[in-house]
């Protein structure tokens, strides 16, 4: 019998595989969502993946670089991370854990592996935030990895939930206006995963280990699959191995989205007035919430 027409399975639109690159001080790593697929992943704005064992790749980190217009989330799998910024913040992110900043309207931080060898692997997501909020205050918080809910729907299946909620389990997290959804997906070899998406909500999933079907398209490790707008739920299996997969979804704003570097705009006066800004030092006199 087939699915009630609410839950049929979202098709991929589109297979993309990720573009190596290096960022900060020359930190190597994949940049699955690109720039020029913001409006049809809106409110997604980036995804960044990182996985080495080799100490070069990482060591310079990322050190201090302004932000403005939008939020950034952190998830690492292996190693440690150390973030500072300009309101006297600091934390550390260690495997499991996340950590969720809300730029606003400008903050200089810095992120910085705590490590000298060993595995640094994880993900950073930029999520965009509507005009009405681009300027308030920035916020931030640290999530330690027992704080993230985690919950087995079915054998062979663990859910970490980041963000949003799945199957009645809220996550660590919930944001409004573009209503996140960040699952960290651990399937077993012939294992499934059913994560029921509002129509309007853009989603994608990103394969990190493994492969997995989704609809009956493969999506091959280290490849994002654009799930079409076309059903009620993203189906994931792992037909033959073990896997691992980011499920992300969120509310689209619908809104001009202008880009220059680490600023996020909806104009191009906005963003010219951003890095005026950050010039002459006022991103780095701002107080900074609690998320």
């Amino acid at each position: 019998m087939p699915s009630p027409p609410e839950m049929q399975p979202r098709s991929v639109e589109r297979l993309v595989r990720g573009i190596a690159t290096s960022d900060g001080a020359g930190v190597r790593l994949t940049r699955v969502l690109t720039q020029d697929l913001q409006r049809r992943l809106d409110p997604f704005l980036l995804l960044d993946s990182f996985r080495t064992d080799d100490p070069e790749d990482y060591l310079s980190g990322f050190p201090d670089h302004p932000h403005r217009g939008f939020e950034t989330v952190t998830y690492m799998i292996a190693g440690r991370m150390r973030h500072r910024d300009s309101a006297g913040n600091e934390g550390l992110l260690g495997p499991g854990s996340a950590q969720w900043m809300s730029a606003g309207s400008g903050i200089v931080h810095s992120e910085m592996p705590e490590q000298e060898a060993g595995r640094m692997e994880g993900f950073q997501l930029w999520v965009n935030l509507p005009a009405r909020s681009k300027m308030s205050a920035p916020g931030y918080r640290d999530i330690p990895a027992a704080a993230i809910p985690e919950f087995a729907p079915d054998s062979g299946v663990r859910v970490r939930v980041i963000a949003g909620a799945s199957h009645g389990i809220a996550g660590a997290v919930e944001r409004p206006d573009t209503e996140p959804l960040l699952l960290d997906l651990q399937l077993a070899a012939g294992s499934r995963f059913e994560q029921p998406l509002p129509a309007a909500h853009n989603a994608f999933v990103y394969v990190y280990r493994g492969s997995v079907d989704v609809a009956g398209t493969t999506v091959p490790e280290r490849h994002m699959g654009i799930l079409a707008n076309d059903g009620g739920a993203a189906v994931v299996t792992a037909p033959a191995s073990d896997a691992r997969v980011l499920l992300v979804a969120g509310r689209p704003l619908g809104e001009p989205i202008v880009q220059q570097g680490p600023f996020v705009m909806n104009t191009s006066v906005e963003i010219r007035q951003a890095i005026r800004d950050f010039q002459s030092g006022a991103l780095q006199a701002g107080a900074v919430r609690k998320l």
